[in-house]
């Protein structure tokens, strides 16, 4: 079986004339480019080079292969230029899911940074909740996931990005005749599992969060209200139903334009992870390489810029 060093081999042989002057210009000794003629002679069955008074010559079978050998080389010539250029500048689509929630802060900068960076690459983003992409993730439909808390099996890698902060709060008169703390200070986990909250349902990401550190500091969470849209437990809490917890940067808004009013938890601070997954049993095109280190940077620049708020850059990112 013919391989690409020896076609290279013979067409420098016919393209130089001779044997030593095709071993000076290949820096490869004679006698090793006798042998491999001899070796492609043998596994065709026929003769392909012929001494001439002009030289050496290939033979009707020679020309043949010559002309083929060339179209081979040139081909390789060009998939390697293809290759170095696709490195240089990637192409190609790359899947990424987020939750929704994150897809508010991240999906504009990081498609903005892509398409200025690397216009040929084609992102597709998927929104839904941490679990539903975790599924998407192990049955290899996404590429890339954003999600809350690590996902380290299935062939799955995640790197701990970011910490984003919890927040207890509550319509800006209040709603309990006993007064709380002043708006902006801190209160213990203690204090908030008494109140009464309107939170997730059991089985969503930041429902399941609250349950473990509830059950870790020995107290029950006072639910009134069940409800997994962001939207509608502020809608609730305004209305004056009852008190939260959500991240810092989906009530900021309400709380700056003082429709809702917010307390730190501390005694222990309440927090969540932010990760970021890709496959660890797949090799990654070089377009999800690239997005996989965009998507990095971006997230540390939201919580850098101060444009996620509530989040900061977790230790050892």
């Amino acid at each position: 079986m013919m391989d690409i060093r020896q076609l290279r081999y013979f067409v420098a042989i016919v393209e130089q004339g001779s044997f030593s002057r095709a071993a000076q210009f290949l820096h490869v000794a004679q006698p090793a480019l006798s042998l491999h003629v001899r070796n492609m002679e043998a596994d065709l069955g026929t003769a392909l080079l012929f001494r001439s008074p002009r030289g050496v010559e290939p033979t009707e079978a020679g020309a043949i292969l010559l002309r083929h050998a060339r179209i081979v080389l040139d081909q390789m010539t060009v998939a390697e230029e293809e290759i170095r250029g696709h490195q240089n500048d990637p192409s190609g689509e790359v899947r990424l899911g987020i939750p929704g929630t994150i897809g508010q802060i991240l999906a504009v900068p990081l498609i903005t940074a892509v398409h200025q960076r690397y216009p040929k690459i084609r992102l597709r983003i998927a929104e839904a909740m941490s679990g539903f992409i975790l599924e998407w993730m192990r049955e290899e439909r996404i590429d890339l996931a954003v999600l809350y808390g690590q996902a380290d099996d299935h062939g799955i890698r995640t790197q701990h990005l970011l910490e984003e902060d919890l927040q207890f709060f509550g319509p800006a008169d209040g709603i309990r005749p006993e007064p709380l703390a002043a708006t902006g200070t801190v209160l213990s986990l203690a204090e908030v599992a008494s109140m009464p909250l309107i939170l997730p349902g059991k089985g969503h990401g930041l429902r399941d969060l609250l349950d473990d550190a509830a059950d870790k500091g020995r107290h029950a969470l006072n639910i009134v209200i069940d409800v997994d849209s962001y939207n509608n437990i502020k809608a609730l809490v305004a209305e004056g139903l009852g008190y939260s917890i959500l991240p810092e940067n989906a009530i900021a808004a309400e709380v700056a334009e003082g429709r809702l009013q917010s307390w730190r938890i501390d005694n222990p601070p309440v927090s969540r992870g932010i990760h970021l997954a890709y496959s660890a049993s797949r090799p990654m095109t070089n377009a999800v390489t690239v997005v996989l280190a965009l998507t990095r940077e971006t997230l540390r620049d939201l919580a850098r810029t101060g444009h996620w708020v509530g989040a900061r850059i977790a230790d050892g990112a």
